[in-house]
């Protein structure tokens, strides 16, 4: 979870034409799969896409994220560029300890990722729904992991086999103190 601090500012509200005193606010943000999934049901685009996000998909997106009860919605416009800046280097970081020496299968699949295709992995890989709660980035590697995991086990060549064998059957004749 990432906590941002708004400082208490004035707003000109043009529809009213008055003054909106804002508060000191501390925002509670998640970055996860249910905000994705929110942020998407109401901009019908997928939102892990190359395609760059405009201001006011970006501060939806905030909101989306957000977990604080209660928030006046011109809390958002006192969003500034540092705020965005700490929120996207919250959305980049890994959050998990876990990292992959090989990058096998990148750019093979062109598969657009949206909300609904990562619950249906959660579904077919039974990762409980709780999940869904987790920071974003730690519940696609626990979904690689899964995938990874669950890959039927690399079959050995001839010669790794005859290699193998013969280093067991070596430790087995020290251990035994036999010569064959």
């Amino acid at each position: 979870m990432l906590k941002i601090q708004i400082n208490e500012s004035e707003l000109w509200d043009e529809n009213k034409q008055e003054f909106i005193f804002i508060h000191d606010h501390t925002l509670c943000l998640e970055h996860s799969l249910v905000s994705i999934s929110k942020w998407e049901s109401k901009w019908h685009k997928p939102f892990l896409s190359k395609e760059s996000k405009t201001l006011e998909e970006t501060l939806d997106y905030i909101r989306c994220m957000t977990i604080t009860q209660n928030v006046r919605p011109e809390v958002y416009q006192c969003i500034d560029s540092e705020h965005i800046q700490i929120i996207n280097h919250y959305i980049d970081n890994s959050m998990t300890a876990t990292w992959f020496s090989s990058q096998r299968n990148q750019g093979g699949n062109r598969e657009q990722v949206t909300s609904e295709l990562i619950y249906y992995w959660m579904v077919a890989l039974n990762i409980p729904f709780e999940c869904q709660k987790w920071h974003l980035n730690r519940l696609l590697t626990l979904i690689k992991i899964c995938n990874i995991k669950n890959q039927p086990a690399k079959r050995r060549s001839r010669n790794e086999l005859m290699s193998r064998n013969a280093a067991l059957n070596a430790a087995r004749k020290k251990q035994l103190h036999s010569k064959g």
